[in-house]
C-alpha cells in the first residue's frame, strides 16, 4: 500500500490528508500490510510529524519513507519513521530549529523560549536514533538550517538508499542474450570488451591485495617502533608496553606470531603464564636472604630443596643464558659495523690526501701527480709562507 504526503494549496504536515488523524485512518485500512510512504512538503506542526512518526514506528508492516522531491522542517520527521529511508537523486532533506509565533509580555515569551527547546531536543533524538551522531553535532546541522542532497543525507546516516532511475546491467549473461544474434564480428568486439572489464576487476583486486601489503608493512613498522622484548627460558618475547597480565606477546620482532601457551621465566626469576598469546599471570620472582645467599656451599648442600626450587632456578639460568648471548649478539653486529665504518673511513682519508702537487722544476712527466705526498704538506702560498717562518726560512 502507498500513502502519499505530498503538499497541497492548502495543507501541508498537520492538516487535511496530511495530519495524523488522516494517516492513522489510513494505517488501519493497510491492516498490517507493507507500506510505501512518498513524501514531498515544506514542512509544518512539529506535534503532528511526531504523531505521524510515532504512528508509522509503531505499524507492524514494514514501512518505507520515499523523499521524492522535499523533505523540510516536519516531514523530515516524518521520514525518519521509515525501516528504510529512501531518497532520490534529485530531492533536498532541510533541518532546523522549531519555531512558533506567538506574543505576550516577557514571561509568556520566556515559556515559549522554554517549550521551544524542549521540542528541539525531541526532534534531536530522533535524528541521532536515525543517524547515530552524537548531540553536539545533530544540535550544531539544526541551528544551522541544514539543507542537504541525497549524497550528503546518505553519507551523514539520514537515509538508506539514493534512488537512481537509470538501468545499471550488471549480468554478461543479459548481454550475451541480445548479442547471440548480432554478426561474429559484433560479437568479438563485445566478448574482447566483457574480457577487458574481468581484467580491469582483476587489476583493482591486485591493486588492493598491494595497498593492503603496504598497510600491513607500515602497521608492522609502527610495531617495530614500540616492540619490547624480554628473555626468558624458552626465547625472547616480544611485546609493546609493559609486561602485565593481559598484555600480548609474540614469538618474531615484527609481532605476527603469538606466543605459544606455556609457562616461561624470566631472567630476573619472574614467571609468566602465557596462553592463546597472552600474558595470563604474572609470578614474582622468589625473595632470596641475602645473608642466605653468603652461606657456604657446604651449608647449602645440607638444606633439602623442593625439585621445583630446583627446576625454576634452571630455567631462571636458562633466561640469563638467553639474555648473555643476546647481549654478546648486540655487541658482536656493533663491533662488525663499527669495524665496516672504520675500513669506509680509511678509505675515504686515503682518497681526501692523494695530491696532485708537482714540484717547481721538474722534469718528471705528468705521471708524478699521481704520487702521493704527506697529508700535512702545504697546499697554498698562504700556508707555505707560514711554514717558512716557522722554520726561521
Amino acid at each position: 500500500m502507498k500513502i502519499y504526503l505530498y503538499d497541497t494549496e492548502t495543507d501541508c504536515i498537520g492538516t487535511g490528508s496530511l495530519s495524523s488523524a488522516y494517516i492513522q485512518t489510513q494505517l488501519q485500512i493497510a491492516a498490517g500490510a507493507d507500506l510505501e510512504v512518498h513524501i514531498s512538503s515544506v514542512g509544518g506542526s512539529a506535534f503532528d510529524a511526531i504523531a505521524i512518526y510515532d504512528l508509522l514506528k509503531k505499524y507492524p508492516g514494514n514501512v518505507t519513507t520515499y523523499i521524492d522531491a522535499l523533505a523540510a522542517s516536519a516531514a523530515s520527521i516524518v521520514a525518519m519513521a521509515g525501516s528504510k529511508i529512501v531518497m532520490s537523486k534529485y530531492a533536498l532533506l532541510m533541518i532546523h530549529k522549531p519555531m512558533i509565533g506567538s506574543g505576550g509580555n516577557a514571561d509568556e515569551l520566556l515559556k515559549d523560549v522554554q517549550m521551544l527547546n524542549v521540542v528541539q531536543s525531541r526532534l534531536a533524538q530522533i535524528y541521532m536514533d536515525k543517524s547515530g551522531l552524537d548531540s553536539v553535532t545533530v544540535n550544531s546541522l539544526i541551528n544551522s538550517v541544514t539543507w542537504m542532497t541525497a549524497d550528503q543525507a546518505l553519507n551523514l546516516g539520514f537515509i538508506d538508499a539514493i534512488e537512481d532511475y537509470a538501468e545499471t546491467i550488471i549480468n554478461s549473461a543479459l548481454i550475451k542474450k541480445y548479442t547471440d544474434t548480432a554478426p561474429a564480428v559484433y560479437q568479438r568486439c563485445i566478448n574482447k570488451i566483457l574480457t577487458q572489464k574481468t581484467t580491469m576487476n582483476m587489476d583493482n583486486r591486485e591493486l588492493m591485495e598491494r595497498t593492503t601489503s603496504v598497510l600491513d608493512k607500515i602497521m608492522n613498522f609502527f610495531k617495530k617502533v614500540v616492540n619490547k622484548q624480554t628473555v626468558t627460558d624458552k626465547g625472547s618475547l616480544h611485546h609493546s608496553g609493559d609486561l602485565c597480565e593481559g598484555t600480548e606477546v609474540y614469538q618474531d620482532e615484527d609481532m605476527t606470531t603469538p606466543a605459544i601457551t606455556d609457562t616461561y621465566t624470566t631472567a630476573d626469576g619472574e614467571q609468566l603464564a602465557i596462553e592463546k598469546g597472552k600474558v595470563q599471570k604474572v609470578s614474582p620472582a622468589e625473595i632470596v636472604d641475602e645473608d642466605e645467599e653468603e652461606e657456604m656451599p657446604a651449608d647449602k648442600f645440607k638444606k633439602t630443596r623442593k625439585p621445583a626450587d630446583v627446576q625454576n632456578d634452571i630455567k631462571q639460568f636458562k633466561a640469563r643464558l638467553h639474555a648473555q648471548n643476546a647481549l654478546l649478539a648486540e655487541a658482536k653486529a656493533a663491533l662488525e659495523e663499527a669495524n665496516t665504518r672504520l675500513t669506509k673511513t680509511r678509505e675515504e682519508v686515503k682518497n681526501e690526501i692523494k695530491s696532485d702537487f708537482t714540484p717547481e722544476g721538474s722534469k718528471r712527466s705528468s705521471k708524478a701527480k699521481t704520487e702521493t705526498q704527506p697529508f700535512f704538506a702545504p697546499q697554498s702560498a698562504l700556508a707555505q709562507n707560514a711554514v717558512k717562518k716557522a722554520v726561521g726560512k
